[in-house]
């Protein structure tokens, strides 16, 4: 019995050693960034490994989770994500450097997927951040795991940044939104990244008009003021320009880093309906990632 259970065993661990070894890189991207979660589901259900990972913002975001062993269960959290239940999470602050503190959304998760040092996870795993203090990036490959990804997902001028060691962090993206260069490799594996940094430009203002929907019933202070940076009349505004601004360099750094690392596989994911405050959206963008993902590796397997 003992030796039939050795035996059992054995052939699993060799099945997992035959398997493909992925060093897995996934973008910025707000919410199309949880098409990252089909890209990585469909690698697993094609019988590659994923044996390291790096993400930036909601790359960092969903990669991190997936390092923790908690990516069914994220997924199943964002079903129950609907626009009323992202407004309860955004906790808005009248600070002139941000809109949004993100510790709602960070404290929302964590009671599902607890804490770990990064250090401790089972695969390697790195989130890049932006130090807007002196203009380079930040990379967090031990430590807090929900440090490191509140840092990396500190989109400028939305979510408040994350000072630490006289450090300012914001987001990754605006440095390296497509961290190619930061994944830990392994012999033979091959490198995959994910990027979903390319979007409708157009759709942004319908997304934000989407978000401050409260606003027109709330007579607080704090809707006030936020209406004057945000107003629901006006095409571009302080947010709009600097989002749309921001869009455009993030995406064409992504190309270039694509361009000078050159990824085995580049599951470059552009969408038209869907935007980055699309949470309540989340099945359907994660079906976007498994087909885009399906057939990006088709492409690879048949040369």
């Amino acid at each position: 019995m003992v030796g039939k259970q050795i035996l059992a065993t054995f052939a699993v661990m060799m099945d997992e050693q035959r398997k493909k070894k992925v060093a897995l890189v996934l973008s910025s991207g707000g919410a199309r960034g949880l098409a990252h979660i089909g890209a990585i589901e469909e690698l697993e259900a094609r019988d590659y490994r994923i044996t390291s990972i790096a993400g930036c913002s909601m790359g960092a975001l969903v990669g991190g989770v997936y390092a923790a062993g908690k990516l069914d269960e994220f997924r199943e959290w964002m079903k129950t994500v609907t626009r009323r239940k992202m407004f309860e999470l955004t906790d808005f602050s009248l600070s002139l450097n941000h809109i949004v503190k993100g510790k709602r959304i960070i404290e929302a998760i964590m009671e599902f997927v607890p804490d770990v040092a990064i250090e401790d996870l089972p695969i390697p795993y790195c989130a890049v951040a932006t130090d807007l203090t002196a203009g380079k990036e930040v990379v967090f490959n031990k430590g807090s795991l929900f440090e490191a990804i509140r840092a990396s997902i500190s989109l400028p001028s939305f979510y408040e940044p994350v000072q630490r060691d006289g450090m300012i962090l914001i987001d990754g993206g605006v440095i390296n939104p497509i961290p190619l260069n930061r994944v830990k490799r392994q012999s033979g594996d091959i490198l995959v990244g994910v990027d979903v940094s390319g979007h409708d430009y157009k759709s942004q203002w319908e997304e934000m008009r989407r978000l401050t929907e409260w606003q027109k019933n709330d007579k607080s202070l704090k809707a006030k003021i936020l209406d004057k940076l945000i107003p629901d009349n006006l095409e571009f505004n302080y947010y709009t320009m600097l989002s749309r601004s921001s869009s455009l360099m993030i995406r064409q750094n992504s190309i270039l880093m694509a361009k000078l690392m050159k990824p085995d596989v580049l599951v470059d994911i552009q969408m038209s309906r869907y935007g980055g405050f699309d949470y309540d959206k989340s099945e359907k963008i994660i079906a976007i990632g498994h087909q885009k993902t399906s057939l990006a590796l088709n492409k690879y397997e048949q040369h």
